[in-house]
């Protein structure tokens, strides 16, 4: 798909990723963006820099009313949604089992459950069109794992899963679907460290944007700008025992205690 004309609507969209994306989309020649996130100031400060076919809107993608009332207010803008950019994610306390459910509880929503609310209010009207692109923001964690937060490396891996579901389901009807699984970018979320997610550099947010507008180009399902991920993919598929072997010595790494000052 070649974005210039379309309505692009982007979650997250105040910083890193998603203001990277917006601000990309505007200049491929977007008709519309529309930039979405919690956090309304800074995404009114994203809109205002990208020009009069950016609006910003509050939008809690845990909350599915919130996410249907964002998809209204692009179509009453816009008039239409061509591609919506399921991108917001949050990081959390590292740790394992042991954190709070709250914690697994909303990052099941953000990571989980927003793709599912944001495909349920904008595919349908991308299916009666015969044309559509969704794309869902999940990490290299979701391909692999991450040894620092469970709760993170699981509902990342089913953001992967929601996305190829997607695909499975409507790649035939026209809708596009496709799958951002990118290491350590800057981000707010990487400001204190990028931990093992930064072995193979730290990209910026304009160095993700290519890769995904090439990946809509071609239309592929993965978005990978980090291109080792696709071997370390291929390799826990080809030895999966032996990839778990390599990823506990990682957890050891990053998990035993600071030595003694």
């Amino acid at each position: 798909m070649e974005i210039s004309g379309k309505v692009a609507v982007v979650t997250g969209g105040a910083s890193g990723i998603g203001a990277g994306m917006a601000e990309r989309f505007a200049r491929e020649g977007a008709a519309g963006v529309v930039v979405a996130d919690v956090n309304l100031e800074r995404a009114q400060g994203v809109a205002r820099g990208i020009g009069a076919q950016a609006i910003a809107v509050r939008c809690d993608v845990s909350r599915e009313a919130d996410i249907q009332q964002l998809a209204q207010q692009a179509r009453e803008r816009f008039g239409r949604i061509d591609i919506w950019f399921s991108n917001a994610g949050i990081l959390g306390r590292m740790g394992g089992i042991e954190l709070e459910d709250a914690l697994w509880d909303k990052m099941w929503q953000i990571h989980g459950m927003a793709h599912v609310w944001a495909a349920r209010a904008v595919i349908p009207e991308m299916i009666q069109r015969g044309e559509g692109y969704f794309l869902v923001t999940a990490s290299a964690a979701g391909l692999l794992n991450i040894v620092e937060s469970a709760p993170y490396g699981v509902t990342k891996h089913a953001a992967v899963a929601v996305a190829e579901w997607l695909r499975i389901a409507y790649g035939r009807q026209g809708i596009r679907v496709s799958c951002l699984c990118p290491q350590s970018v800057q981000t707010d979320m990487t400001r204190d460290g990028t931990g093992s997610a930064g072995i193979d550099g730290v990209l910026t947010p304009e160095q993700v944007a290519d890769v995904v507008v090439q990946t809509m180009r071609e239309e592929r399902f993965l978005a990978l700008p980090h291109p080792e991920v696709a071997k370390y993919f291929l390799n826990k598929a080809q030895d999966y025992d032996r990839w778990l072997g390599g990823m506990q010595k990682l957890y050891a790494q990053h998990t035993k205690p600071a030595p003694a000052s």
